[in-house]
Parts: structure tokens; sequence; C-alpha cells
């Protein structure tokens, strides 16, 4: 009897687990991307996919064999919208930046020790990048969105993630060393936006600012991606100054009683 609280907490953690895995792209997963990525047994994978989409929170695509989210996932975002007014308020900002940068812009939030895109406003300027859509995930310090929000944190919980970075940061470690990590904290904290560099994929750029809410804590970040060439040194005080703009315009809302 003991053991039962034990394994009914594993099983939610698993069925969540897969359900992000399943979350980070819009065309979903492949069953053997959804067992390498959870380090699940194969039939263990099966099974619980297929419970997920007897309940409507998966479906799978027979054609593609790919696993993607299922209507019941909606229906419960819907609801949860209403409490996370997230959209309304971050939107015209996102709009805002996608007008006067021509990039596109984007809206995060900080999930534990990662970072969930939420929401993404295409700019104008017809070469994009595509690293960063809704629902894609980074560790903290990955990414100008993961960047900017884990400079603002305490020093000592910046320092119980880079404790453990290769760990922390996975697949992304080689080209975030913890070195250029801790130099591109300290830049931030410096210039008060992040700037990836083409880290997470070679010559598609990034910048971000954080959003902070009402403990003072950086809770969100707004960001902006695009090719290398639109990102120079000369261009990156005028994208910093908006997003800093834009980011103190949403925290003010956020802090706001009510």
């Amino acid at each position: 009897m003991n053991q039962m609280p034990v394994q009914g907490a594993q099983v939610v953690s698993r069925i969540a687990g897969l359900l992000r895995i399943v979350g980070r792209r819009p065309e979903g997963s492949s069953l053997v991307e959804v067992v390498r990525e959870s380090g699940l047994t194969r039939p263990t994978v099966h099974r619980l996919l297929t419970s997920l989409a007897a309940e409507g929170l998966l479906d799978h695509d027979a054609k593609t064999g790919m696993w993607v989210l299922g209507p019941e996932i909606l229906l419960m975002g819907s609801v949860a919208s209403a409490r996370f007014p997230l959209e309304d308020i971050a939107r015209p900002s996102l709009r805002r930046l996608a007008e006067e940068t021509g990039e596109s812009a984007f809206f995060s939030i900080r999930r534990g020790a990662e970072t969930v895109c939420l929401l993404r406003e295409e700019g104008s300027f017809p070469v994009r990048s595509f690293v960063l859509h809704e629902g894609v995930r980074f560790p903290l310090g990955v990414a100008s969105a993961g960047t900017a929000i884990m400079a603002f944190l305490p020093q000592g919980e910046q320092e119980q993630i880079l404790a453990d970075w290769p760990a922390h940061a996975g697949t992304f470690t080689q080209g975030h060393t913890e070195a250029v990590v801790r130099a591109n904290l300290q830049r931030t904290r410096e210039a008060g936006y992040a700037v990836n560099p083409g880290l997470v994929l070679e010559g598609s750029w990034g910048m971000g600012a954080a959003v902070f809410d009402q403990a003072g804590r950086p809770a969100w970040a707004l960001s902006l991606t695009g090719i290398e060439p639109r990102f120079r040194e000369d261009r990156q005080e005028f994208l910093g100054r908006l997003l800093m703009e834009e980011a103190h315009r949403i925290t003010n809302q956020l802090q706001q009683p009510g």
C-alpha cells in the first residue's frame, strides 16, 4: 500500500513528460522520437500514448505515424487561458515589435528549468528563422529568452543550474559551453537584454528581454529572431531598446493589482 502513491506519481510524471515531448512541435513526434527523448521502453511509451489517444489528449496520424496533441488539450487550454490572460497583455507588444523591426517576435514563459514559447508574431522581413515557434522548449540559459530570464535570477539559483551544466543543457551543450553561457549572462546583466549569436542554429540570431512578475522575478521574456545580417552590432542597440521598452510595459501591466 505504501508504494501506491509513488507508483501513481510516477505514472503522472511519465504522462506529463510524453505530452510535453509531443507538444514541442506542431507536426508532432514519431514513436521512435518519443521513446528516445523520454528514455522509456517502446512498449511502455506505446501503451501510454494509446491510452492518451483514447482520452482525446493525443491523436495518431495513421498516414505519417506521428503523434500529435488532441482536441481535449485544446479544450483544456481554452479554459485555462481565462485564468492567464497573457495573450491580451503580450500580443500588442509583439505586434509593435514585429512592425517596428520587421523581425519575428515571441513571448516565452519560464517553466521550471526551461522556457516555453507561448506566442508568436511574424515580421514583414521576407527571410525568417524558424528555430522558434509556439511550444518550443529550451533549457534556461539557452537561446535569447532563456538567457534573458536566467541572467536576472538570484546568483545562487544561477549557480545551481551551472553546477551541472552539461546535464541541464543536454544537446545544446556544444554551442553553449559553461564559459560561453557565463559570458552571455554577464553581458545580458550589463546591457539589460540578451543576444544569441547563432548558438542554437548557425546564422539564426536572437535577442531577448526579461519580463518580471509581481515579486520582481524574471518569469517571461520577449524576443526577436532572424538571420544574422539583421542583428549586426550597429542594429543591436536599437532592437535591444525596443525589447526593453515593451518588456517594461508588460511588466507594469502584470504588476498592477487586480
